[in-house]
């Protein structure tokens, strides 16, 4: 009895082990069949390779989209102008007793139609990407400037090359008002008898370049004038701010600013301030400097720009004769 006992035992033994083979078995088994569907389930490369090849053109042809709206949306302005104006025409024929005035703002109407047609952008950039430019244009700049001691910039026109240099000296230096001369104001490091400092190309010179462009007269030769032309040109022209409110002097000129599409004006050499030094020092030919503080309700900031030199105002000379404020 004992010895079948013992045989039953063994044989239950050996059972068990059996079934927990076979278990073992089955688990590897089921885990070796569900390692491929996981892997399956994981993109692989190529497949994350397409995936960012349709994003990046789907991005393409938004962007697309948006320039092709904005276009149509100047072309149907050009097609309503074109429309008023043949019908301004025709009715010019109609009517005689108002012919000149019909025919007048037919023809209007027709040129309007036809700048608006051809002088429509092909390309627009959000006001968002050049912040973002110019952002990390000031930071970089400003935290050179501060390493080296440099003081506060200074707009130097250059008559021989009919352009404006920002020039910065050292904080220490003896003469703060002391400026090189024209040819020592290539972009870089000036290093001179008198001076030391470094020398850029501002902003606002390269603005100034295509706001004289556009003008269709002279050039303001007042102050008040001057600084009324540079404030629509920002408004009008640049889009860079959305209000200006302008109080001119000989001495110096402020001008108040709303809305400015590249935030904190108060930064190096920023847009806004920059066109307006660069805009006066070339308009009178005298070195300027640029002031940002908090305006007074009407405005969110006050630009006030001066003649670097205490005895220096904003004259014009033609002639030998100095043209005065009216």
């Amino acid at each position: 009895m004992s010895q079948e006992a013992e045989t039953g035992d063994e044989h239950g033994m050996s059972g068990a082990l059996d079934e927990d083979e076979r278990g073992d078995g089955d688990a590897d088994s089921s885990d070796s069949d569900e390692s491929p569907a996981a892997q399956d389930a994981q993109p692989d490369r190529a497949t994350l390779a397409a995936q960012l090849d349709l994003l990046q053109e789907e991005n393409r042809r938004l962007r697309e989209e948006y320039a092709r709206a904005r276009q149509q949306h100047y072309r149907r302005t050009a097609l309503g102008l074109a429309l008023v104006g043949a019908v301004a025409a025709g009715a010019g024929v109609l009517f005689p007793g108002a012919r000149t005035v019909l025919f007048a703002l037919g023809a209007t109407g027709l040129f309007g139609a036809l700048l608006t047609y051809y002088l429509t952008p092909e390309r627009f950039i959000s006001a968002s990407v050049g912040e973002a430019v110019y952002s990390t244009l000031a930071t970089n700049s400003s935290a050179l400037l501060a390493d080296l001691g440099l003081a506060d910039p200074v707009y130097v026109p250059r008559g021989a090359s009919d352009d404006v240099r920002l020039f910065v000296s050292q904080a220490d230096a003896d003469d703060e008002t002391a400026l090189p001369d024209d040819t020592d104001l290539e972009p870089g490091f000036v290093i001179t008898d008198g001076t030391r400092g470094l020398a850029l190309a501002p902003t606002g010179d390269a603005l100034f370049d295509e706001f004289e462009r556009s003008l269709t007269g002279p050039l303001a030769d007042a102050p008040s004038a001057l600084a009324e032309q540079l404030a629509d040109g920002l408004v009008e022209q640049f889009e860079l701010v959305d209000g200006t409110d302008v109080d001119a002097s000989h001495e110096r000129v402020t001008v108040g600013i709303s809305g400015s599409a590249y935030g904190d004006v108060g930064r190096f050499d920023h847009p806004v301030a920059s066109f307006l030094a660069a805009g006066f020092a070339r308009g009178f030919e005298v070195a300027t400097t640029a002031e940002v503080t908090e305006a007074d309700g009407r405005a969110d900031v006050a630009v006030t720009v001066r003649p670097v030199r205490a005895d220096e105002e904003f004259e014009r000379v033609d002639g030998g004769q100095e043209v005065a404020d009216e």
